[in-house]
């Protein structure tokens, strides 16, 4: 069985960081219905099937941005 996400509840949590549209990596782990360690390992362990800018990290201002 395929459960959908409402378009809605993603575009919310997609933000403009860098010129960039992204989502945190807590944002896909939800998503994904795992834990958000869990994901950043599993894209660890494999991040030659990823693009070289498929992630990065945000610095303390960003972050600050963010809660804002």
């Amino acid at each position: 069985m395929t459960a959908f996400v409402p378009i809605e509840m993603v575009t919310r949590k997609i933000y403009l960081i860098r010129g960039q549209k992204v989502m945190l990596s807590m944002h896909l782990a939800e998503l994904y219905g795992v834990e958000t360690r869990t994901l950043n390992q599993a894209v660890k362990r494999n991040i030659q099937r990823f693009p070289e800018d498929f992630m990065f990290q945000i610095n303390e201002s960003e972050a600050e941005q963010l809660v804002s």
